[in-house]
């Protein structure tokens, strides 16, 4: 089986490398872990990338910051249904509808209403999308000003309406009642008691020795991005061997301290359909029947020169994990190796 699982993973990990300047791949299935590279970092010295490489992993953010909520609210520093407003500098004009105030959980599970990105910053993606980190100007004031006139595209908690602008407002949020950053939140919160030592928003030390060149989808170097107080929404960079921790506390329930955070993160959920719904941080979707049926919680990510895919399966207790250095999508071989998991899982006797 072992030896399986590595030629699945190595496989998925050459054909990524097609797209990719560089990538790697990750399996979890029961206590066995794969981790396999192809390509290249990219950098000067151009080794292939490996379990230690650091990647921006961009909206897979989004997962840490929900536990992060989740975490704090199983120790009653917040509440899952506080308002946004009750956290933010005094002054601050958070905008509803219909009698609806956003909410923390709103913000977690894209029902706030809130549009995808900040105020003003739409019309110049739309017409400059390679702009070299088009994040870095989204500070607090930038963002707290800029919800003074926005308007929400539906009552909170009414409908799925995907935004980096409320996931980023969550994890300042967040931070605020912390008293702390959002970096120090994550890794007190998260990654320490996970042992994750290479979970970060700011490189330093032998991690820029590891960290990944990012490249545009033709293959070109590019910039890293910074997201400023708009972190939470993408702004950390991992490596495989951490995200392989993090996937497994998913699979296992983690440490005591965050068992709970990690139930409740999943306890709550949003339907979009039959088949898909939205839990705390995560998207998730069970297979039709004639598929097998299989349940798959993932989220992925993209930055400027970055993709990212993590999904697994808590029932079966299998994960896959790809990251890539290149403006491309690792989704689609992330996922069938997911499902073929998934699939030969299935067939085995018990």
């Amino acid at each position: 089986m072992a030896r399986e699982l590595a030629a699945l993973t190595q496989q998925t990990a050459d054909r990524l490398a097609g797209q990719q300047v560089g990538v790697v791949v990750a399996v979890v299935a029961d206590d066995a872990v794969e981790i396999r590279g192809a390509g290249s970092t990219g950098a000067d010295d151009g080794h292939r990338p490996g379990p230690g490489t650091l990647f921006e992993i961009g909206s897979v953010t989004k997962a840490f910051t929900a536990l992060a909520l989740t975490r704090l609210a199983s120790v009653d520093t917040v509440g899952l249904d506080e308002p946004l407003a009750d956290l933010l500098p005094a002054g601050s004009v958070v905008p509803s509808r219909d009698g609806r105030q956003i909410s923390l959980q709103h913000l977690a599970m894209h029902t706030s209403g809130l549009p995808r990105l900040p105020k003003g910053m739409l019309l110049p993606a739309l017409l400059r999308p390679s702009t070299p980190d088009p994040y870095a100007g989204c500070t607090a004031d930038v963002l707290l000003s800029g919800l003074t006139g926005t308007r929400l595209g539906a009552a909170p908690g009414k409908r799925f309406r995907y935004s980096n602008l409320g996931a980023g407002l969550l994890g300042m949020a967040l931070a605020r009642r912390a008293g702390t950053d959002y970096e120090t939140l994550i890794t007190r919160e998260i990654c320490a008691p996970l042992g994750m030592t290479d979970t970060v928003v700011t490189l330093d030390g032998t991690r820029s020795d590891r960290v990944a060149q990012g490249h545009v989808r033709r293959g070109r170097p590019t910039a890293p991005w910074h997201l400023a107080d708009l972190a939470g929404a993408g702004g950390l960079r991992s490596t495989a061997a951490d995200l392989v921790a993090f996937v497994r506390a998913q699979l296992d329930g983690g440490p005591a301290g965050l068992a709970e955070a990690i139930r409740l993160s999943r306890a709550v959920e949003h339907r979009r359909g039959p088949f898909a719904w939205v839990h705390l941080g995560w998207m998730a979707h069970r297979l039709h029947p004639r598929q097998g049926g299989h349940l798959q919680i993932w989220h992925n990510g993209g930055t400027g020169g970055f993709s990212s895919f993590v999904g697994f399966d808590p029932e079966k207790r299998l994960a896959v994990i790809a990251l890539g250095n290149t403006r491309r999508s690792v989704d689609g071989p992330a996922l069938a190796l997911l499902r073929t998991l998934q699939t030969e899982r299935a067939a085995a006797p018990n």
